[in-house]
């Protein structure tokens, strides 16, 4: 007999102490949540990639084999950002790189720019601002705004921190949606969209994303987030004691065109603009509760 029961609270700790050694044969370079294992590798040249993802897969279809579980073929996929389209054997299967996959609900393109992720939310977010737009009449407001931010706002908070550095004009299209959103609900079709956000008693989709940039960047100041959130943001070297006041480096970009528009870049710059009260803050509770109405000036993102 073996497995772990379906749909119990006890189900998803029996299964991560099941799974835990396959960590112990690839400790490095695989990232994992419940039953989806991504392993992956960086490297300049093409082939030395595409051996090691080779390796690493075929390590752990044998982890899989002799521990009596069965990999899904049909999940298996391959993105690099590569030109070209390239092929690894895994098991018995070829597997083909492609320009996209979608990874927990994320879609990642081979440039890492995730304009097809924000653009699918839009799309999904202004299906639903037309449904609550004919439907608006028959509800009170507590339900309409219950709905706009349980449907259509909720769209743009899963995992903002991995897309939320994309092009200007979704972020403007992500704005246009909010608009019409927030016209609904409050019945306004004449204020601008910053008086309509004042009347909301809120801010803008992209200026809640940076406070929750800011709470993940608190969390490494503390020392709760995960271990993979303190390779993407370093802590900058004081010259003097910064017990209260820690500071992030950005990291060095020697393009103008790549590497600018992401979390590790823009993070510390933001970082850096917060008033020193609320990056003091004793606790996280704490610190939510100051940056809930925090704006950037002079926003470089």
């Amino acid at each position: 007999m073996f497995g772990v029961p379906q749909g119990s609270i006890l189900g998803p700790l029996l299964f991560n102490i099941f799974i835990s050694d396959l960590f112990l044969f690839l400790p490095d370079d695989i990232v994992s949540y419940a039953d989806d294992n991504t392993p992956y590798y960086t490297g300049k040249d093409t082939m030395e990639v595409l051996s090691a993802l080779e390796n690493k897969s075929e390590i752990m279809i044998k982890w899989f084999k002799d521990n009596s579980m069965k990999a899904n073929p049909d999940k298996y996929h391959m993105i690099l950002s590569d030109k070209n389209q390239c092929t690894i054997t895994v098991g018995d299967e070829l597997v083909v790189s492609s320009d996209q996959e979608k990874l927990l609900g994320i879609k990642i393109d081979k440039e890492l720019k995730f304009n097809l992720h924000v653009e699918s939310l839009c799309k999904k977010a202004s299906q639903k601002v037309n449904a609550l737009s004919r439907l608006a009449h028959t509800m009170t407001f507590k339900q309409r705004k219950n709905i706009m931010n349980s449907f259509i706002i909720s769209h743009f908070s899963y995992c903002p921190v991995v897309w939320m550095f994309h092009s200007r004009e979704l972020n403007n299209r992500i704005n246009r949606i909010h608009e019409r959103s927030l016209r609904v609900v409050h019945r306004d079709y004449v204020s601008s969209f910053e008086e309509l956000l004042e009347k909301d008693n809120s801010l803008t989709i992209h200026q809640r994303n940076i406070q929750k940039l800011m709470t993940e960047i608190f969390k490494i100041k503390v020392g709760i987030a995960p271990m993979i959130m303190k390779e993407v943001f370093d802590f900058a070297e004081p010259s003097y004691s910064l017990r209260n006041d820690t500071k992030f480096k950005s990291r060095n970009v020697r393009t103008v065109r790549f590497g600018l528009e992401t979390p590790s870049f823009m993070g510390p710059k933001l970082w850096n603009l917060m008033p020193s009260e609320i990056k003091k803050s004793s606790s996280l509770a704490e610190f939510k509760s100051r940056i809930k109405y925090w704006i950037p000036e002079h926003c470089p993102c």
